[in-house]
């Protein structure tokens, strides 16, 4: 028997035993396949083969997943690579097999990766010195999320529970120097976008089976819209500022003339205005031009 024989005779007897959620799916010369899984969404394929000067070259890897990221599959096979270096003249297989489930471990934010990304490219303003941030923390998988525009800001953690995204994210610590009822609504509206992403509605559609989504993408792209966009929003009657640029002078009295009322449609109203145009004639018929 050669060095590979025996690799792989080891590879047989202590793979499953050594490596948690490890199921050893081909162990021959030509292939060797391992199926490492944490949970249904972080599981990752590992497809290795032997070059013909093994083991003074790595190992050819290739990592494969249905739900974890193309470009996280790319990035975790060159750090693999780099890993492997380290056992060159020495067997390989069970070393590399370790390190990709510490990887699983270490990194529950893997199964959002992408929605990160597009978090970072498309909702938040990171190089604009805005102050907007969005820091991971992968040892209690949660995520810190800072939006500002002008001198307002929202401050939310994010925690990504293990099963996600069976399970949808959660809203802690929040933050926030928006008026009383700005902030009631961008939560509560928040937590029911995620609670929609894994329930099913009470009236599903016939042959549309439900399954969960996602809801990080989501909820934090709903709270970056109304961070960016109410304090610019104008009464749409008066068509003033709803909100001053100080937000120490915002109104927080319910009662009062300047407290801001946000209606069905989304739009956002002066207390004062809305019950004018109200209690004003004709009361049928009146149409609101929208800006």
């Amino acid at each position: 028997m050669g060095l590979i024989d025996y690799e792989l005779e080891d590879v047989s007897k202590l793979c499953e035993r050594t490596i948690p959620g490890s199921r050893l799916v081909s162990c021959v010369q030509s292939l060797v396949r391992v199926e490492i899984s944490r949970t249904a969404t972080k599981t990752i394929v590992v497809c290795i083969q032997f070059p013909a000067d093994y083991p003074s070259s790595i190992l050819l890897i290739e990592l494969k997943s249905k739900t974890l990221s193309d470009s996280l599959l790319e990035k975790l096979t060159s750090v693999c690579e780099q890993e492997l270096k380290k056992y060159l003249g020495k067997p390989q297989i069970l070393p590399l097999l370790k390190f990709v489930r510490s990887f699983i471990d270490e990194n529950p934010l893997s199964c959002c990766y992408d929605e990160i990304s597009s978090v970072k490219e498309k909702v938040l303003s990171l190089k604009s010195g805005a102050g907007d941030e969005l820091r991971l923390k992968q040892k209690s998988s949660s995520l810190t999320f800072k939006a500002y525009q002008g001198s307002y800001f929202l401050k939310v953690s994010i925690e990504v529970p293990d099963n996600y995204p069976a399970k949808s994210v959660v809203l802690q610590n929040v933050d926030t120097n928006f008026p009383p009822m700005l902030q009631r609504y961008c939560i509560g509206q928040a937590r029911e976008i995620a609670r929609k992403c894994v329930e099913p509605p009470l009236k599903k559609k016939a042959n549309e089976p439900f399954s969960p989504k996602p809801s990080l993408l989501p909820v934090l792209s709903f709270l970056g819209k109304i961070v960016k966009e109410v304090p610019n929003e104008k009464c749409q009657l008066c068509k003033q500022p709803c909100l001053p640029s100080n937000p120490e002078d915002a109104e927080t009295d319910e009662n009062s003339d300047m407290h801001i009322e946000r209606m069905y449609c989304s739009h956002l109203f002066h207390q004062h205005c809305l019950i004018t145009y109200m209690k004003t004639p004709p009361f049928q018929g009146k149409l609101i031009l929208f800006q």
